[in-house]
């Protein structure tokens, strides 16, 4: 299986730079596995492809300001990406310039905290605590948004219903979610389950390998608590659909039916897997040879995928973290 499979052409111009000003506007793409059927709606529709019983599976992690940017003592430029406080005020932590030295002291902040370079991928504060690190921090943005991050990212980068801090990205496919349209769909008998999957580096690793399934996922945290899961095994044993937002629930629900509720997965989906609890999946659209668009492959079948992102790039959707949704049933 190899990894130029799982390329595609993207005109720049339809990577979005801002979200909408409505979450329940964006466009939503239909895929029918069944009948081999694409459908061109808006998110706002997506209440009817639900009927009483299913189960919404929604991931309520909630991202970290964790882009710090600094500098040397010398006047260069640091970037520094939070991955993980690790133990006191040690971070691992993605850091560039890559050439800096060991013991080196990073000032952030105007000089307000500073940090000491352990390694490549450690760094320690000098910080009294945690909050006051992540205060001197921006979000995340991905780097396919050529923008500073806003004021108004902090809250556009969450999903409304957002709780457990520790990731590094936004799960993307919930950010069209609003607070209305969840009770709607509530109302509708829809059942909602929350589980909890840190986005991590690992999700984002690029695969290097030309036969992708030599290809090694990074490992992230995930945790479904004891009431997520006892409403999951309902579900399944009454044969109700059960949908995944976004591809982090969907591999934090495949990581629960191999046995595990906790601790790390590196579940790798890629075509030919067998899903054992997902029935439908929401997920925005993902980048060329990537872990996330081999996933939505496997679930929808790849010739059916592909057609519906070329039908995606002629209909000039708009693509990636705060771009539109696909929804396959």
């Amino acid at each position: 299986m190899k990894l130029a499979d799982f390329d595609y052409d993207l005109p720049d111009e339809l990577i979005a730079q801002h979200p909408l000003q409505e979450r329940d506007a964006a466009r939503l793409l239909v895929v029918d596995r069944g009948r081999q059927s694409i459908e061109h709606l808006f998110f706002r529709d997506i209440g009817k492809f639900f009927i009483p019983g299913d189960l919404l599976v929604l991931n309520d992690t909630k991202v970290m300001p964790c882009r710090l940017k600094g500098s040397r003592k010398s006047g260069g430029k640091v970037e520094v990406l939070l991955l993980r406080q690790k133990s006191g005020m040690s971070f691992s932590a993605l850091i560039k310039p890559g050439r800096l030295r060991v013991n080196e002291e990073i000032l952030f902040a105007g000089g307000r905290i500073s940090g000491v370079v352990n390694s490549k991928d450690q760094i320690t504060f000098n910080a009294s605590d945690a909050e006051e690190v992540y205060a001197c921090g921006q979000i995340p943005l991905p780097p396919y948004i050529k923008r500073e991050p806003q004021e108004t990212d902090l809250v556009d980068y969450q999903t409304v219903y957002a709780k457990v801090p520790g990731a590094v990205a936004s799960p993307t496919a919930g950010l069209h979610f609003t607070r209305e349209n969840l009770k709607k769909i509530v109302f509708c008998g829809v059942n909602l389950a929350y589980v909890t999957l840190h986005v991590g580096h690992a999700t984002f690793a690029p695969v290097k390998t030309e036969d992708i399934r030599q290809h090694l996922m990074g490992e992230e945290r995930f945790f479904i608590s004891d009431s997520a899961a006892g409403t999951i095994d309902q579900a399944k044993l009454n044969k109700n659909r059960i949908f995944a937002v976004g591809t982090t629930s969907c591999r934090c629900l495949e990581t629960f039916a191999l046995g595990k509720k906790e601790g790390q997965t590196n579940i790798f989906i890629y075509p030919g897997y067998e899903f054992k609890m997902v029935d439908c999946l929401l997920t925005n659209f993902h980048l060329p040879r990537t872990t996330l668009f081999m996933l939505a492959c496997a679930f929808g079948g790849e010739e059916l995928i592909k057609r519906a992102y070329q039908e995606a790039v002629e209909l000039k959707y708009r693509f990636y973290s705060y771009g539109d949704a696909m929804l396959v049933i």
